[in-house]
């Protein structure tokens, strides 16, 4: 919080100003010294102002039976932040976009299944409508109004499902590097494999075949390779992910690790990175986002894994929506150009 004096504070220290110094005369040196410095220290103290201090909020919120974890910090218009993968968490966005809290109440969730909200037994239950219901069950539990919602990647198509569910709960809808499309999502990636080095390539490609679980030791073995990691994690994706700021921490293989695999595998697919194949086939959004009638920004890297022809689409069918295209910039738009991004969703949010 910050403190502004009142006029009744410099009052006050003005008569102690004053009446120490008309005793200045009767005083030794050092106690007319010491007089000073106590009465410097008071205006000093009144005049200052603390730094802000901003506390964090954190619970769940049972959704249908899933318990879906959010953690809400800042001040301002509510603005929920949805998370990419699907299996990831919201845990990519810090501290990246803690800034935006001076501005907004930032209210971050992981989606069922991922991060700290909890799992479930039938991994047919990851789905779109089940993850649109767990954004509007937060929204509702939290007692907000009308909220701005900001998705990237997986999250950003999520959010779209939300908006032709939910437009009315909305203030504002931001798409980070996302897709409307699977098929032309896919074809992206097509494209990003097809550039990898002819050895890699191959080898990815062997590896595929093969099949990519149930290989190694036991603990390893719902998840993909080492090496595969690194072939389509590293060599085939990096080069889209980052463009002026690479992370210098990014390693391939933490993905393996850290990804919720039932999501994954039942939403995304289990035949590789290049090719979706999981339920998230049922993303054909082009022709409905037309629909969406809230003030929408869409920003997107110029060397994004999420190929920016597709948020060009979308900017064209969704109706007075903005496009920002970060100049050197891979899908982490938020990691390579951070001082744009911001600046594009407060300016986005603030008119």
């Amino acid at each position: 919080m910050i403190v502004v004096p009142s006029l009744n504070d410099h009052v006050a220290t003005f008569r102690i100003a004053l009446f120490c110094c008309a005793s200045i005369s009767r005083m030794s040196n050092r106690v007319a010294l010491l007089c000073l410095l106590i009465v410097s220290s008071i205006c000093l103290a009144q005049t200052s102002k603390p730094a802000s201090t901003y506390t964090v909020q954190q619970g769940f919120v049972d959704s249908n039976g899933a318990l879906i974890y959010y953690e809400i910090v800042g001040r301002g218009a509510p603005l929920m932040i949805v998370h990419g993968g699907p299996g990831a968490s919201h845990d990519y966005f810090l501290p990246y976009l803690l800034p935006l809290m001076r501005t907004n109440q930032l209210i971050f969730i992981d989606e069922r299944g991922s991060g700290k909200s909890s799992k479930l037994e039938d991994p047919k239950q990851y789905t779109m409508a089940n993850m649109v219901e767990d954004i509007e069950a937060v929204r509702r539990a939290l007692e907000l109004d009308k909220i701005d919602l900001l998705g990237h990647s997986f999250g950003g198509a999520l959010v779209q499902a939300y908006a032709f569910k939910y437009q009315q709960n909305l203030s504002h809808l931001i798409l980070g590097s996302t897709f409307a499309s699977t098929k032309q999502l896919n074809e992206a990636l097509a494209k990003m494999k097809s550039e990898m080095k002819p050895k890699d390539r191959q080898r990815v490609a062997a590896l595929e075949a093969a099949g990519l679980f149930g290989k190694g030791e036991a603990w390893e073995r719902g998840r993909y390779t080492e090496e595969y990691a690194k072939l389509a994690w590293g060599k085939g994706y990096f080069p889209y992910l980052y463009q002026k700021s690479p992370d210098p921490n990014y390693d391939p293989t933490s993905s393996s690790t850290g990804t919720a695999w039932d999501v994954y595998r039942e939403m995304w697919g289990s035949h590789g990175e290049f090719i979706v194949d999981g339920n998230l086939k049922e993303v054909e959004y082009v022709d409905r986002l037309s629909e969406i009638k809230v003030p929408t920004l869409i920003i997107v890297g110029d060397h994004d894994q999420s190929d920016p022809k597709m948020s060009k689409e979308m900017h064209e069918k969704i109706s007075g929506s903005q496009l920002v295209i970060l100049p050197n910039s891979g899908h982490m738009t938020f990691v390579d150009q951070p001082e744009l991004f911001l600046k594009s969703v407060r300016d986005f949010i603030e008119h």
